[in-house]
């Protein structure tokens, strides 16, 4: 069989709880008739994720989607409105959408190139910190925060420091300079995740006052009374995606061990190709849903295009960066020599629990072509 007529690999192919491991939970739901407001089954959640986690379950939050999630952390955190809230281009859309959302202005910072995250301490010696309101860290597909640092930060200049973890779920549990501090962690529960809730967000804080405005934020601004106190907007989980959640979290050992295994069985592959490099944190002990390679010869247009004619699909997943999007052009933004070689490089390979051994060995034949 040619390659062209071989079966497409997919880059990513997400699985939630089936129809008979929700069953019981959807049950729940119906005796109980509780749809969502803070029902019972999302609060069970939040102290499952609180175990998980070891912290407290006032120092979680369950919210209908990560970027609005993460909107509700910069106004819980008392970011200035109108202020500017410095953040990766390199990064996913949402997050500057997040940021805009919140009613600050996105200014695109340069990453460092050993990370591929945003420097903190180089960040502390920028002329213009009187003009920002808050710092948005996006932990780069998984990789691990030092928490600590961003408390640090904000201790020694009082701006309040976001942290965009949005695929480290695995991560924050199992690193412990990533587990949480009192700079609010947002966690994506996107089914495309590890572990995912279909829509949804989780943050994490010590900062019990914080949580406690993120999720009154999230309630209209009402909390322990009837009337609005702050201004805020409709946040809240339903009961169906805590459902998807506890399920999930059953299975989640098993998930973890698969996506450990695929982990290694890449780290273990790349690493015997000198034309290759990868995420610098990548197979450090954390598992996440992404693979991301930058091969040293070609563009990552040409590059994905040749896997594309064997039937492996790729993904440009932060695209040529935030700062390049017709939307976002016209915020401020410092030089990005990094962030642009990274976009010319970088892109995925397929990467899920599942993936076959056959594809496995496609996608390293692949990969081999293209050195």
């Amino acid at each position: 069989m040619s390659a062209s007529n071989l079966p497409r690999v997919p880059v990513m192919r997400p699985q939630l709880p089936t129809a008979s491991e929700l069953h019981p939970y959807i049950e729940r739901i119906d005796t109980a008739r509780y749809y969502s407001n803070h029902g019972p089954l999302l609060i069970e959640l939040e102290a499952a994720f609180a175990a998980h986690f070891r912290v407290a379950p006032s120092q979680v939050a369950l919210i209908n989607n990560g970027t609005v999630a993460l909107s509700a952390a910069l106004v819980a955190a008392g970011a200035r409105p109108g202020s500017k809230c410095l953040l990766p281009s390199w990064t996913f859309v949402g997050s500057a959408s997040a940021v805009w959302a919140a009613n600050l202005v996105p200014h695109f910072v340069d990453v460092d190139p050993d990370t591929w995250m945003l420097d903190l301490d180089r960040l502390k010696q920028r002329p213009d910190l009187h003009e920002v309101g808050a710092v948005m860290i996006v932990s780069a597909f998984g990789s691990p925060v030092v928490t600590a640092a961003c408390d640090r930060f904000t201790e020694e200049t009082g701006i309040p420091v976001i942290i965009d973890c949005a695929a480290s779920f695995d991560t924050v549990a199992t690193v412990p300079a990533a587990a949480p501090g009192r700079s609010p962690i947002m966690i994506s529960l996107h089914a495309t995740k590890v572990l995912g809730t279909g829509e949804g967000g989780l943050v994490l804080s010590t900062d019990e006052a914080l949580v406690r405005r993120l999720n009154q934020v999230c309630n209209f601004g009402v909390w322990d009374s009837p009337a609005g106190q702050i201004l805020g907007y409709n946040g809240k989980m339903s009961e169906y995606n805590a459902a998807v959640g506890l399920a999930f979290l059953k299975t989640w050992p098993d998930r973890r061990a698969q996506l450990a295994a695929l982990t290694d069985r890449y780290q273990r592959l790349l690493k015997s190709k000198p034309g290759i490099d990868v995420l610098p944190a990548f197979g450090s002990g954390w598992v996440s849903c992404y693979c991301n390679i930058s091969p040293n010869r070609g563009t990552s247009d040409a590059n994905i295009l040749a896997l594309a004619e064997r039937g492996i699909e790729t993904r440009r997943w932060w695209q040529s960066g935030v700062h390049v999007q017709q939307a976002y052009k016209a915020f401020p933004r410092d030089p990005l020599p990094v962030t642009e070689h990274l976009a010319k490089r970088v892109f995925g390979v397929p990467f899920f629990h599942d993936l076959s051994d056959n594809d496995f060995e496609r996608v390293a034949s692949g990969i081999d072509a293209i050195l």
